[in-house]
């Protein structure tokens, strides 16, 4: 990797972090705290939340036809999701030990705990896990997948790419045949930074 890259890809980490920072300040902000992986709100604020929350009578008089209508198409994607889910955890579990790659932690990429939040009512508590488990599903799958692809073809790609997974900046350019024949075997196995 060139050295403006390896400069480009610091400064991005450095927003990363800055960015993990300020959000990590809105705990202040909107009166709550992290411990042991659980989320408490002051009793203040908790009793605030309770007089927020829409009824679900309310809740479903006031939701859009539309909406009504489109719910069992979203649902219907956790069927599929599962099964991404359980395959992809099964690849890496037998696949990840047999080329010495670090294992992707699921409570890394699936996270649920929006359901904590006590201006939601039960519809809005469900719908909220189901995001928190088919986003993470697919992010812990594409971080999966970088690992795999920076095993088993670790080559940028000629075309511009919408987003980069976490593993692209270690990739070997596109149309380097020397550095790739040289540095594959070291590429494909630089995990360094995740250890």
């Amino acid at each position: 990797m060139n050295d403006r890259i390896q400069r480009l890809v610091r400064q991005i980490k450095q927003m990363e972090e800055e960015l993990l920072i300020e959000i990590q300040k809105k705990e202040e902000e909107f009166f709550y705290e992290i411990r042991a992986r659980k989320i408490r709100f002051e009793k203040k604020i908790k009793a605030q939340h309770k007089i927020l929350v829409k009824k679900l009578p309310r809740y479903l008089y006031e939701a859009s036809f539309l909406n009504m209508l489109t719910v069992p198409v979203i649902w219907s994607c956790i069927v599929p999701v599962a099964l991404l889910d359980l395959f992809a955890t099964a690849f890496q579990f037998i696949c990840f030990p047999a080329y010495g790659m670090p294992k992707v932690k699921r409570k890394d990429y699936i996270i649920i705990d929006r359901h904590y939040l006590s201006y939601l009512n039960t519809i809005e508590k469900i719908n909220c896990v189901y995001c928190g488990y088919v986003n993470g599903v697919i992010a812990m799958t594409m971080e999966i997948g970088a690992r795999t692809e920076q095993y088993w073809c670790p080559i940028k790609h000629a075309r511009r790419l919408r987003t980069m997974h976490s593993r692209y900046k270690n990739f070997i350019d596109y149309g380097d045949g020397v550095r790739y024949k040289e540095k594959l075997d070291e590429v494909r196995r630089d995990f360094n930074d995740l250890r």
